[in-house]
């Protein structure tokens, strides 16, 4: 079944959804430099989780507040 949302709950959920994106983005990058020394395999899969939630900040930042961010 499809839930129906009116415009004010669609953008509360992207602005959590944005908020979702910063602290993953945050924690793949701590996790990517914890992992430069011991793991570089490691550390570059989580370099890469980190540039893909960068990717959906971005998306989610334009959508949000068109025109503000630099392109």
């Amino acid at each position: 079944m499809t839930d129906v949302v009116d415009s004010d709950e669609l953008l509360r959920r992207m602005h959590r959804a944005r908020a979702c994106a910063v602290e993953e983005g945050r924690h793949w990058r701590s996790r990517s430099e914890e992992l430069r020394t011991t793991d570089p395999q490691g550390s570059q899969e989580a370099a890469v989780r980190t540039v893909a939630y960068e990717a959906v900040l971005r998306v989610l930042d334009e959508v949000l507040t068109p025109g503000r961010t630099p392109g």
